[in-house]
């Protein structure tokens, strides 16, 4: 089969509990959507970071290392979280993390913020923040949950933020002293989210509200980059980018969120899709993409029909459409392709269409879910990123994709 070798060292019971961790953070997101239905700058800095799978810490998400005063922070890379985040000494309850903890005291440029700042007024606005000027009006606590149980809190502080030879002064984070829940091994989160405390909003006079990342495969060695500002010399190295419009949405203004118009297995059209509530999320922070039950069901069916004649293994965790694959040296797996309105596509890297299982490919199975109902909003995860560059636009409202084999050199 090809592209084994991306899959390496992985155990069953760890890939479970990462796919269990994913249904967490999709209901997590599913749950927010409910309760909220209940000037481009010119001449802007450009840089860039490498991004790499986060499996030595744990994660399936991808994590990059972020500058704090004068630590250096291995981090989450998350399109649907706002708050940048990372645990801090002292800490009453934190999770094991492979780095030292941020000790703000330490940190010569750290700076608590007052509870009744405006800074601390618009944690509220933020995607699951909350803020509080609880029995100490010296500090602004904040509160983010992520819908399970598992959460961070602590309290706002600014620091100098380092990223990829760049600095940004007073940059505006949270300084977690109880965290539970998601994150593996590392220092916390960086949130890239739409919101006034998204790293994107903080650094827009610096890189102008445009950002790319190319997701590489879990592969031993393979590294991607994380780009901010609009990097020209990157852009070069991709397939011409075709763009594709923000979809509005006053509600879910933190999330971005697109129309996605039709999908392609094989080469050919499915017909007759509904893609449900109001467009679908693009998240660095989901792993596998969710599609309505009616659009899903579509799409297994016809990826069986293109892929027949390979025996059957028992579905995993929420993978239910599984191939015992044992002795094929090589297959041909049918392509998925998405399109979005303004002709904009998104081709599924082979490495993003199935998840492989067991490592001698006895188990492996299509890297698709279904949601639980038809009007949830569909949410496109990293696994069907990969090898893309993908390029938001915060001021212009858009979002682009070109193939980009990820290699960061």
């Amino acid at each position: 089969m090809k592209d084994r070798g991306q899959w390496s060292g992985n155990k069953d019971n760890w890939l479970e509990k990462q796919l269990e961790l994913d249904i967490v953070h999709v209901r997590s997101i599913q749950n927010h959507i409910r309760k909220k239905a209940s000037g481009h700058i010119e001449d802007s800095s450009e840089t860039q970071v490498p991004l790499t799978s986060g499996v030595k810490f744990q994660t399936l998400n991808y994590i990059v290392s972020v500058g704090l005063g004068s630590q250096n922070m291995t981090m989450i890379v998350d399109t649907g979280s706002d708050l940048t985040w990372v645990q801090c000494e002292p800490c009453r309850s934190c999770y094991n993390q492979k780095e030292p903890l941020f000790k703000s005291s330490n940190s010569p440029s750290f700076q608590s913020i007052l509870c009744n700042s405006t800074i601390c007024q618009s944690l509220q606005s933020g995607t699951g923040n909350s803020g509080a000027c609880d029995s100490n009006p010296s500090t602004c606590d904040y509160v983010v949950n992520y819908g399970d149980g598992s959460y961070t809190r602590g309290e706002l502080g600014v620091e100098k933020l380092s990223f990829g030879g760049i600095s940004v002064s007073n940059f505006v984070f949270g300084c977690g002293r109880n965290n539970k829940g998601l994150f593996g091994g590392a220092s916390g989160i960086v949130g890239l989210g739409r919101s006034d405390l998204s790293m994107i909003s903080q650094t827009n006079a610096t890189f102008g509200g445009v950002f790319s990342y190319c997701l590489p495969s879990i592969q031993a060695g393979a590294s991607g980059s994380l780009v901010m500002g609009n990097q020209s010399e990157v852009f070069k190295n991709v397939t011409p980018i075709a763009y594709t419009r923000m979809v509005p949405n006053l509600q879910l203004s933190t999330f971005y969120i697109l129309n996605l118009t039709g999908i392609d297995i094989g080469g050919v059209a499915l017909q007759n899709l509904s893609f449900g509530n109001g467009g679908v999320i693009l998240d660095s922070g989901t792993v596998i993409s969710r599609l309505p039950p009616s659009v899903y069901n579509a799409v297994k069916a016809k990826f069986l029909e293109e892929f027949s004649g390979f025996p059957s293994a028992p579905g995993f965790s929420i993978l239910d459409t599984c191939f015992n694959l044992t002795g094929y040296k090589e297959v041909n797996i049918p392509t998925i392709n998405m399109h979005f309105e303004g002709n904009a596509e998104l081709n599924v890297d082979v490495t993003g269409i199935f998840y492989l299982v067991k490592e001698d490919a006895s188990r492996v199975c299509l890297a698709l879910a279904s949601l639980s109902d038809e009007y949830e909003m569909g949410i496109i995860g990293n696994y069907q990123q990969r090898n893309q560059r993908v390029i938001y636009d915060a001021k212009l409202s858009k979002v682009g994709f070109a193939a980009e084999p990820c290699s960061f050199t």
